[in-house]
């Protein structure tokens, strides 16, 4: 997550269950005062976050201003695109073929995509397993700088999943398999074609099917073919002002970049909803969710420090002791943080806007240490 952060950010230099509340107002509440923090001082135009306590209940939040143009305040809970969040989706549908024994997960790339990951420098699918794709630990690079270039065509451009690898195998890898965490797109998009491969399925379908129905996830969906738009109540997306330039609206923007990396669209209230089902069990056998909560060091995967990554999913140190379960993600127009708590609260955090500058991603960080630890 955040090295896509970081990534983008630098692109900003090239182109100018239970009983549910509504949204928390309270000027006193911690939450509610790190959500106006976010918006305070131009950081985001709006804000919003759902808290899931253990037990069930929730509770909203929001801040600021969905569209700029007309002033419209800031939905709880609305549409975004969650992104790289999808990657714990895509890493569940992995898990779930191992655990029905049609993947294997030390078992090289190429035994299921034969003669595919072939590329510069010695990419070769017979080195790389497929735990160290959703490990982030296979050494390929990400194909994000070179597509994003032109940052406003990109968003309206249509690409095939063998697209994007042409760009990242073009590029030598940046440690050899199994060396170092080394976070890229490309992992996901090959992990997305083995599960098309052994299911004969599309992987958004096996998503659906496997993870958002089981969980009743109501209002997250993978976008069609082509759909450029949100669907229902849901902020408008922006790249930020930078050099003195105007927010743009990006709201309306191609989705088949991310694809099983990051094509999602969900609320934070359904994320909090999907975090519980997994940890608590409802879509891994017990020997699949220990294989995923194996990690390894995640040097720069955010602000804080000191993170690990498992397979699909990564460790957030939280201020009151202890760490949470996270991901989160950056899409044209919105970022989401997310994680839940070894007590079993959920929180999840999303922004109208693209990171400007690195100080916004460390309020983030704040702002969801603060509605899990307060």
């Amino acid at each position: 997550m955040r090295k896509t952060l970081t990534s983008l950010v630098a692109l900003g230099g090239i182109v100018a269950g239970g009983a549910v509340a509504g949204p928390a107002a309270a000027a006193g509440d911690p939450v509610q005062r790190s959500l106006s923090n976010l918006v305070s001082g131009g950081r985001f135009p709006g804000a919003s976050a759902s808290v899931r306590q253990a037990d069930g209940k929730v509770r909203t939040y929001a801040a600021g201003v969905a569209d700029l143009r007309t002033g419209r305040k800031m939905p709880a809970d609305a549409r975004v695109r969650i992104a790289s969040n999808t990657k714990m989706f895509t890493a569940v549908v992995v898990l779930q073929l191992v655990g029905e024994g049609k993947i294997r997960l030390d078992e090289p790339v190429e035994t299921y995509l034969p003669g595919l990951v072939r590329g510069a420098g010695g990419i070769d699918g017979r080195q790389i397993t497929v735990r160290q794709l959703l490990q982030q630990t296979s050494g390929l690079q990400d194909y994000d700088e070179e597509l994003f270039a032109d940052f406003i065509n990109a968003l309206h451009t249509y690409y095939e999943p063998h697209d994007l690898l042409r760009v990242a195998f073009a590029k030598a890898p940046e440690s050899r398999p199994g060396e170092k965490f080394v976070y890229a797109n490309t992992n996901y998009i090959l992990a997305g074609l083995i599960v098309q491969k052994v299911t004969g399925r599309p992987v958004g379908e096996q998503i659906t099917k496997r993870v958002i129905e089981p969980l009743g996830l109501r209002r997250t969906y993978w976008p069609a073919e082509g759909e450029t738009t949100i669907r229902g109540a849901h902020p408008r997306g922006y790249f930020p002002a930078v050099n003195g330039q105007e927010p743009i609206d990006i709201t309306e923007s191609e989705p088949s970049a991310g694809w099983a990396a990051g094509a999602l669209v969900g609320t934070p209230g359904d994320i909090n909803t999907f975090l519980a089902g997994l940890l608590g069990g409802k879509l891994l056998k017990p020997a699949e969710l220990a294989e995923m909560k194996k990690t390894v060091d995640a040097p720069g995967f955010d602000t804080v420090g000191g993170s690990r990554y498992g397979l699909g999913i990564a460790t957030f140190k939280l201020s009151c002791g202890g760490f949470a379960w996270t991901h989160g993600g950056i899409a044209p127009g919105y970022v989401t943080y997310v994680g839940i708590a070894p007590s079993g609260k959920a929180a999840s955090i999303a922004v109208n806007s693209m990171v400007a500058e690195p100080s916004a991603a460390e309020h983030l960080d704040q702002s969801l240490d603060t509605a899990l630890c307060r």
